[in-house]
């Protein structure tokens, strides 16, 4: 049997953000509601739906970024580095997630936590388009 960590409570006493009067009120998108990005010329046709976002008044975000990247086939994003914390989560395809001293295939179900300034890439090796869930946080620009 698995192990749980049994956590204290949900309510933090000390938040950074003030708590609105409202409670706050949620926000339902789809990918269709999303701002599409092209992140450079040098990734094109690798493209991102900001899905939750500042730059997206459908779902606009302060600490928060979620985006679908896809990625064509035999297209790639460049190995990069930002401030922001990243997770990839491979939703559809494989391809090589590259790193400073290396790459590693990666497939759907695969989950890839990447630090602040950590320097990632990713191509798209296979024969269908590469469909990566991205969480960011702070979002980038």
């Amino acid at each position: 049997m698995p192990s749980y960590k049994i956590l204290p409570a949900y309510e933090n006493l000390n938040p950074k953000t003030p708590k609105p009067l409202d409670g706050g009120i949620p926000y339902f998108v789809t990918v269709q509601d999303g701002v599409p990005v092209i992140y450079s010329e040098d990734t094109v046709p690798t493209c991102g739906i900001r899905v939750v976002h500042p730059s997206n008044p459908n779902s606009p975000s302060t600490n928060l970024a979620v985006v679908m990247l896809y990625v064509p086939p035999m297209s790639m994003m460049a190995l990069h580095n930002h401030e922001a914390e990243e997770c990839y989560v491979i939703q559809a395809g494989s391809g090589e997630m590259l790193f400073r001293d290396g790459s590693r295939h990666v497939t759907v179900g695969d989950f890839i936590y990447l630090p602040a300034w950590c320097d990632h890439g990713i191509i798209n090796s296979g024969n269908e388009t590469l469909v990566v869930l991205l969480a960011v946080s702070p979002p980038n620009p």
